[in-house]
């Protein structure tokens, strides 16, 4: 700008009650302090930017300074970070954390480079469960549940292999169709559940698949990076990532408030024999010849074996 400052624009899909709009403020807000107000962050969220898909694309062609999209979506132009779409693919958030900040995020930032992208931080979904109309407490309870997933092979294979019915659908589509029983259940993490009302849809149940692990990486355009000075460079990456751990925090509060205030209303939490379903995906991604590049896979592994 002509005061010499340097203004950019994050766009976000979640609302303003949102946990990841609580920290894409924080972010406009460790930027600001720690360049002195010299970058200062404006963010839109609600989707009023557009799709994932579409402020990706203007983040690509220099229109926007930086989009948030979930990794999948980031994954159509990446296709190695397709390994990311697999289910029970971490242990723990630590471990989905450090990949991302060390040997993973690293390739990612190589191929982000080559779009005209620099990924400047994660924000995340974290891990997603089940939200069901009826009771699901064993891996047969799966036959014939007509769930909405994302749309990527990983959570496809593994909820065909769990016995459910995958359904395409929008995300806004999700409280009509479960009323209308259109389908039986849908999956996210669990203050989603709370945010979204499903449980006034007839929602009864969620059930503790913890399936996938969901990050939303900060795609910024090489117009925008530019703009900022090289001695800031650095000191603007490290605010960035101090107010995304911030929200890994809120987000983790936010489940835990959802989680009390929907066994208020009468939402009743299942454990579930996980080994059972892991066994049944790996049988699936087996036979279907599921792999991935050898480079990410050596990375994964790096990440679970830094953290047990």
């Amino acid at each position: 700008s002509a005061d010499g400052t340097v203004k950019l624009t994050m766009s976000l899909q979640d609302n303003t009650s949102s946990n990841y709009y609580q920290g894409a403020l924080k972010i406009a807000e460790c930027v600001e302090k720690a360049t002195n107000g010299q970058i200062t962050m404006t963010v839109q969220a609600g989707g009023t930017l557009g799709s994932e898909g579409d402020c990706l694309d203007m983040a690509i062609q220099g229109d926007l300074d930086i989009a948030s999209c979930a990794n999948s979506v980031l994954a159509n132009y990446i296709p190695e970070m397709t390994i990311l779409d697999q289910a029970f693919l971490w242990d723990t958030a630590a471990q989905a954390n450090y990949a991302v900040t060390h040997e993973l995020g690293e390739l990612i930032q190589a191929k982000a480079n080559a779009l005209g992208l620099h990924v400047i931080g994660y924000l995340e979904s974290g891990f997603r469960d089940v939200f069901a109309t009826r009771a699901v407490d064993s891996m047969a309870d799966f036959k014939g549940l007509k769930i909405r997933v994302m749309q990527n092979e990983g959570q496809l294979t593994a909820f065909t292999s769990f016995g459910a019915n995958p359904i395409a659908l929008s995300s806004s589509e999700q409280f009509t169709a479960l009323q209308q029983n259109t389908i039986d259940a849908c999956e996210n993490a669990v203050s989603n559940c709370w945010v979204n009302k499903f449980y006034e849809a007839g929602v009864n149940s969620v059930i503790n698949t913890h399936h996938c692990f969901v990050y939303i990486p900060l795609c910024m355009s090489d117009n925008a990076w530019n703009k900022i000075p090289d001695d800031l460079k650095d000191t603007f990456v490290k605010a960035v990532a101090e107010g995304c751990e911030a929200q890994w925090q809120y987000l983790n509060e936010a489940n835990e408030e959802a989680k009390g205030n929907l066994e208020g209303a009468g939402v009743k939490f299942y454990d579930i024999n996980l080994d059972e379903m892991k066994d049944a995906y790996k049988a699936a991604q087996e036979k279907a010849g599921t792999s991935f590049d050898a480079e990410w896979e050596a990375a994964v592994d790096a990440a679970k074996a830094a953290v047990k």
